[in-house]
């Protein structure tokens, strides 16, 4: 899409002020490019904040910690799909391991980060400068007191100050990545001992130290005066008040500190609860921006807490609301259904455990900081990630939990916009489908949202069935940044080809479809819901889609009845994503979807439509699936493609069989 429509679609979303606002921030980018306006050093006074503990954790197998800060030292990063690739020690911090180009060293709020040409690929570019491996290095220095880690993170840093002076380059471009970095920078701090480490021993390592310290101040100036406003004010904003915050109780060293770290406290804590719904639903309608949010919450509300700032109880009320949300979508197998956007972010990688859950992980914290054992239940053991944040004690109270002896999860998000169908939940023949009732996203734009109203996932006995495909690409990959986030790479009912809601760029959407509930019928012998959207009412020939889904718990039996109200000829299609390592066969006008525990029976009758299977297909793409971002692969799909004329309706039969 070219930068001018681009520009005149992201005005169409604006209101007057936001515009107005964007014309202030746009004459201050030309004031500090001209030097105006700039962070000038100050010299720091006083004495740095507390660690978010009293007493760090030691009782980890600290070989595992060893051996990852050895690769960082040998140069070996995981970004993304690049794997084990060799960025040296220390790296490029200017340069884009995908696709090999040097990003200019241009003032930074001037540099188009989102031209691939200029930067390559942003994301590559920025995930190693976000600075998770100095917290990897510094657990390794906390567990095994060997001075190459912390010399490590020494030499990591100087090396940064000199390739991405401020304020040029693609390392000053935005807000959400100082603030990200600034997080990393302060438990990388705390766990080499804060002021007294012995990495600032000496007078050479004291310059050093003031170099830190004069670069956090310029990330905490420069996040002040460059805030995610208006509707760009999603997990951004919250993500850099994150940083502000969590930056000035590490270091208030500064004059500006004390009025900073009340703007972002009081904004933090405003926008956690403006963003998130109250039955804990995060307004991006993005099952991995919920959990990225509620890791922001927990580490605020931990650092804040240890450094006297003490949160609302309706803050913690909010964030416990968020992880039932979590532990109500979550199937006997751990598995999330892949809503929305995902880009693997996570603002500190603290465990470096193999088959590490983030959202498994939540739950175990919070089942400790909220006394829940029904979370305990849910996350399964107690991992790194809730040792490092809580400390070794925790654990004791984590395994002194009582688990409820009949779990019942909160089925249904109103505000939020989900609903979980099935039975014998948490156990080993559970059956669990979570419908999407919900909003398209968050605010004018919803970035992160996806073209997925009514549709709905299916796991059985722990193991999924129908799923939601994944995101795969953000800023690059235009065709597959649109497919996976279109109407038919979702188990719902895509009409004439064409998407629910009308895409406005890669962050960006035009037109809302608006889907409305009906019905919630959850009862002993079954479950109903109905719901509708209005999506196709823009067409020529509007169309309105409505879908009712009735679990039968006897027969294990889910209908799905599709109703699509018109007046003249339209194309439907039917889709429905099967897991990657499904056995998927055609039979007749029937499909059989196999794995290990479980069996799924599809029929449809209607005599208008032809069912196939698609897998791996590129133009246009379908039959893909995104377990990571930038990584795909191939899945099969069953379509149901016809022409209807008038108002009809479809009825799909699923028939569960537990193995």
């Amino acid at each position: 899409m070219s930068a001018v429509l681009w520009k005149l679609n992201r005005l169409r979303t604006m209101t007057a002020n936001e515009i107005f606002y964007r014309v202030q921030q746009a004459l201050q980018v030309q004031a500090e490019k001209r030097g105006i306006g700039l962070a000038q050093p100050i010299e720091p006074e006083g004495n740095a904040g507390k660690p978010w503990l009293n007493q760090l954790p030691h009782d980890f197998d600290r070989d595992r910690y060893r051996a990852a800060a050895d690769r960082i030292l040998a140069g070996r990063y995981d970004i993304f799909a690049l794997q084990d690739i060799e960025l040296g020690f220390p790296p490029r911090w200017n340069h884009d391991p995908k696709t090999g180009t040097n990003a200019p060293l241009g003032f930074g709020k001037k540099l188009n980060y989102r031209d691939e040409q200029v930067v390559g690929d942003i994301k590559y570019l920025w995930e190693p400068n976000r600075h998770a491996e100095l917290v990897t290095l510094a657990q390794a220095w906390t567990l095994s007191r060997e001075p190459k880690y912390a010399e490590a993170i020494r030499l990591l840093l100087e090396s940064w100050f000199e390739q991405c002076p401020y304020p040029l380059g693609p390392n000053w471009t935005s807000s959400l990545e100082h603030a990200v970095r600034l997080v990393n920078w302060s438990f990388a701090w705390h766990l080499l001992g804060g002021e007294t480490s012995p990495l600032f021993e000496g007078d050479a390592a004291q310059a050093f130290k003031r170099r830190w310290l004069e670069a956090i101040y310029r990330h905490c100036h420069f996040i002040a005066g460059h805030f995610s406003r208006f509707s760009s004010a999603n997990n951004h904003l919250l993500g850099e008040y994150m940083g502000l915050l969590i930056a000035t109780l590490t270091w208030p060293l500064w004059p500006d500190s004390a009025r900073w770290r009340q703007l972002a406290q009081q904004g933090f804590e405003s926008e956690a609860l403006k963003q998130n719904f109250n039955d804990g639903v995060n307004g991006e309608q993005a099952i991995w921006y919920h959990h990225e949010v509620a890791d922001m919450m927990l580490l605020c509300g931990l650092v804040g807490r240890a450094n006297g700032i003490r949160f609302d109880a309706a803050f913690w009320q909010r964030l416990e609301a968020m992880l039932d949300f979590i532990a109500g979508l979550m199937d006997a197998g751990g598995n999330m259904p892949m809503i929305g956007d995902s880009d693997d972010a996570m603002m500190v990688r603290f465990s470096r455990e193999p088959g590490f859950n983030v959202y498994r992980s939540l739950l175990a914290t919070g089942s400790v900081l909220f006394g829940r054992g029904d979370f305990k239940a849910k996350a399964g053991h107690w991992d790194d990630k809730s040792r490092w944040l809580l400390g070794d004690d925790a654990a004791v109270c984590f395994e002194a939990l009582a688990i409820p002896a009949s779990p019942s999860p909160r089925r249904e998000f109103p505000e939020g916009g989900y609903y979980v169908l099935g039975q014998n939940f948490d156990q080993a023949e559970e059956i669990r489908a979570v419908v999407d009732c919900a909003p398209l996203g968050y605010l004018s734009i919803a970035a992160h949202g996806h073209a997925d109203a009514l549709a709905f996932t299916l796991s059985v006995a722990g193991e999924e069935l129908l799923v939601d495909p994944g995101t795969y690409a953000y800023h690059t990959q235009k065709q597959w940044r649109d497919y996976f986030r279109s109407t038919r790479a979702h188990n719902t009912v895509c009409v004439d080809g064409l998407d629910q809601s009308v895409i406005g760029g890669n962050f960006m959407w035009l037109k809302h479809a608006k889907a409305e509930l009906e019905t919630w019928q959850p009862g002993e012998l079954e479950d109903r819901i109905a719901g509708s959207h209005d999506g196709y009412l823009r067409l020529a020939d509007p169309v309105r889609h409505r879908r009712e889904i009735v679990f039968d718990k006897t027969s294990h039996t889910l209908k799905v009845r599709d109703s699509l109200h018109c007046l003249r000829k339209h194309r439907v299609e039917l889709h429905w994503h099967c897991h990657e390592e499904a056995d998927v066969s055609l039979l007749g006008s029937g499909v059989m979807i196999a794995r290990a525990n479980s069996l799924l029976s599809l029929t449809f009758d209607d005599q208008r439509f032809l069912a196939r299977l698609a897998r791996a297909e590129e133009t246009p793409p379908l039959g893909w699936i995104s377990r990571s971002f930038d990584s795909k692969s191939p899945c099969t799909v069953v379509v149901w493609t016809g022409e209807i004329e008038g108002p009809c309706e479809l009825e799909t039969r699923m028939q569960v069989i537990l193995g």
